[in-house]
């Protein structure tokens, strides 16, 4: 397996365990009535969102960001590996957009202004530059 198909799996597990502590969060302010429910329009009155404290709702949009980055991710990863061409660049490319995520997530939560666009621009970064490696 390669260095960047790891990276993949250990970005799944830190979004996993993200989502799993945003979910806790959630549930624990808006109760498991409403948590473990179908969330229909009607049964929740608002989005969760606006129901829960402002860290968690962040730790919300952190995950859904993540949702958003981490099939790129998994295309780049799929593409060096698939065509053999795994490199040291690519890897470090690969391990520069986990260490961006992991930090982006405090960076959300706690609000760090400008540093939590920083960090997602290196993370996209890194997705643009293991693409463009992958096509030269």
């Amino acid at each position: 397996m390669t260095i960047e198909l790891t990276v993949l799996i250990l970005a799944t597990l830190v979004h996993l365990a993200s989502l799993t502590v945003a979910i806790t969060c959630a549930d624990l302010q808006i109760g498991l009535r409403k948590g473990m429910s179908p969330r229909d329009p009607e049964r929740m009155g608002k989005p969760i969102v606006e129901q829960v404290g402002t860290r968690t709702s962040r730790m919300i949009r952190a995950v859904q960001n993540s949702l958003e980055t981490l099939p790129l991710f998994a295309i780049a990863c799929l593409v060096i590996a698939i065509t053999d061409q795994s490199t040291t660049f690519t890897q470090t490319c690969a391990w520069a957009y986990l260490v961006a995520r992991v930090v982006y997530i405090p960076a959300y939560v706690f609000g760090w202004v400008p540093w939590r666009s920083i960090v997602w621009m290196a993370a996209t970064g890194a997705i643009v530059f293991m693409l463009l490696a992958a096509l030269l």
